[in-house]
């Protein structure tokens, strides 16, 4: 991904969703979203995050 690109990744389970997102904050890329996929949240289902490149 060049700077400035967003991507949209599919987390499922506990680890990916506790993990993913700190990873990428850590590495200074911006988290644009993280929401549930499904109406209920639960986390067995699938979470949407959307993150930048950072520049």
């Amino acid at each position: 991904m060049a700077p400035g690109q967003t991507a949209e990744i599919l987390l499922k389970g506990s680890e990916p969703l506790s993990n993913v997102p700190r990873a990428v904050a850590q590495q200074g890329h911006e988290i644009l979203e993280l929401s549930p996929c499904s109406r209920d949240g639960s986390p067995k289902d699938a979470y949407r995050l959307r993150i930048r490149k950072k520049p």
